[in-house]
């Protein structure tokens, strides 16, 4: 059996060995730079390398391949390791043709989603081909041409089974038509066992506490870690990442014995505890637009200004209707108060909780429960003196 390379990159989970993948941007950039070769030298290949984002040299197998004078064609197949993952086992394709008009263009084919509506990386009318993928695809491509001196190289990625596959993805909700997205910021695919990675949380947590700490912050990811330290000295020990399990994340702070609990978030993902949602992950639910719009609703919004809510792909679209509404910070600090109540009502009085909620853009929106005193106290440790409220 052919190694790739990826067989030997793994993760621990419950004392398994969960094996990494690799994205479909990878495969898409592996097959147009076996294409682009085919196309320099009128040979087919029969295997390609490539060096993922994250470092990890790939040894991939070519398939269907197939050259024709100014055309090549050839696909590589999709591995998602030990992470479940629709697109597993699905063939990535790249057509390569030579172009009289200098430089790289790169667009998608049957199966790539086409951006209908704006918000998105990508603007309407192009291929759902994420930055990262798309900029691996043209250096793949770039590189050959320039080995071999062609001077213009027109690329195009399908994905046929792309076309049954979106309906399982939330792209036509986002206004993503005909297929699936070209993803992958690392190019690798980490595998996840949920259960796994919830018990994960859980051993960071009571080891924090075993050291000492009695009042934890959790964030969702790195933009909530990232915004905390915008606002005030944080140690890695106060501090714990919670991906989606915002609900599980409570219960087990509660069990470990904490007494006080700050979560600091962006707005995508709290805006979805308005509406009680705990697990935050787009597959469990979304409501995003329609929970920003209850919230609007709430402070005072027109219809109007509802439905344009409910038209937007992302927060920082709807803040933006908000804003120009003139009513963003009422909305925010009904979203906050709708935040505060869900998060107690899970503690159900076991743990003091207060929330941080953010967006890039615009900084904090709202704070919720003693939140605000919480990182007021630790300025003013770091300053070193005492603080009042």
């Amino acid at each position: 059996m052919h190694e790739t390379g990826i067989e030997n990159y793994y993760a621990i989970r419950d004392g398994k060995k969960l094996y990494y993948g690799y994205t479909t941007g990878t495969c898409a950039a592996a097959a147009a730079k076996a294409a682009a070769h085919m196309l320099a030298t009128g040979q087919t290949v029969p295997y390609v390398d490539i060096l993922t984002p994250k470092g990890i040299p790939l040894n991939l197998e070519v398939l269907e391949p197939s050259v024709d004078g100014n055309h090549a064609r050839c696909a590589i197949r999709k591995f998602s390791g030990d992470d479940p993952d629709v697109t597993d086992g699905i063939l990535v394709y790249a057509d390569v043709t030579a172009e009289k008009t200098p430089g790289v263009t790169v667009d998608g084919g049957e199966g790539v989603g086409r951006v209908t509506k704006p918000g998105l990386k990508q603007a309407v009318g192009e291929a759902a081909i994420n930055p990262v993928p798309l900029r691996m695809i043209r250096e793949e491509v770039e590189h050959v041409a320039e080995d071999y001196g062609i001077a213009g190289v027109r690329v195009v990625i399908s994905i046929p089974a792309g076309v049954e596959l979106a309906k399982r993805t939330f792209n036509p909700r986002l206004g993503i038509v005909g297929g699936i997205s070209v993803l992958g910021t690392s190019g690798i695919v980490e595998p996840m066992s949920e259960a796994a990675l919830v018990e994960s949380i859980g051993l960071e947590l009571r080891q924090k506490y075993a050291l000492g700490c009695r009042r934890i912050i959790v964030s969702p990811g790195n933009y909530g870690a990232d915004f905390i330290r915008t606002l005030v000295h944080v140690e890695e020990t106060e501090l714990v990442k919670c991906s989606n399990f915002i609900g599980q994340t409570i219960d087990m702070a509660v069990s470990a014995g904490y007494t006080e609990l700050l979560f600091v978030s962006h707005i995508g993902k709290f805006i979805k505890l308005t509406g009680g949602i705990m697990n935050t992950h787009s597959r469990e639910a979304d409501a995003r637009a329609e929970l920003m719009a209850a919230c609007a609703l709430r402070a005072g919004a027109d219809a109007d200004t509802a439905r344009r809510l409910l038209e937007c792909i992302t927060t920082d679209e709807m803040l933006e209707v908000l804003r120009a509404a003139g009513l963003l910070e009422k909305a925010m600090e009904i979203a906050g108060q709708r935040i505060d109540y869900y998060l107690n009502w899970r503690a159900k009085g076991q743990i003091t909780i207060g929330a941080a909620v953010f967006s890039n853009e615009t900084g904090m929106l709202c704070t919720t429960g003693p939140a605000e005193q919480w990182i007021e106290e630790l300025r003013a440790a770091e300053r070193g003196t005492d603080t009042e409220i």
